[in-house]
């Protein structure tokens, strides 16, 4: 792999974990928003992301970035908070709250950000190898 693919590759994943810290704030903003139906109530969402392999620009079929092939919501069950002064709560009284677990979202904003910060640390390497390389010649 020469070192003008590695900026595709970091690239591709720069791109990757800007959509997961975006989806992970948005599940974060949402996660006290409270709802009077199943149907309103926001779900927590999640990207999926795919290896993309470029046969031709390697020899050996290595691995040559991240596309995310697109943004799906959760299927665990909304959490029912028993709310009965609360204008949005049903005839039992209960609010329907969305399934975004706070904790887990913040581990996975922690992880996406250090694997942003470790791309930028990869595109910065090879920058410096590429300008090194052009030195020897001086």
């Amino acid at each position: 792999m020469s070192l003008f693919n590695l900026f595709d590759t970091a690239g591709s994943a720069l791109h990757a974990q800007t959509i997961r810290l975006n989806t992970t704030s948005s599940n974060l903003a949402n996660a006290n928003s409270a709802s009077s139906s199943t149907g309103e109530t926001y779900r927590a969402r999640q990207p999926v992301f795919a290896a993309i392999v470029d046969e031709f620009a390697t020899e050996d079929g290595e691995v040559a970035g991240v596309r995310v092939m697109g943004i799906v919501e959760s299927q665990k069950p909304l959490r029912q908070e028993y709310q009965p002064g609360n204008p949005l709560a049903n005839e039992e009284g209960y609010v329907f709250m969305p399934n975004v677990n706070v904790v887990e979202e913040m581990a996975n904003m922690i992880s996406a950000s250090r694997s942003y910060q470790t791309n930028v640390e990869v595109m910065n390497t090879a920058k410096q190898m590429l300008m090194r390389t052009l030195s020897m010649g001086q």
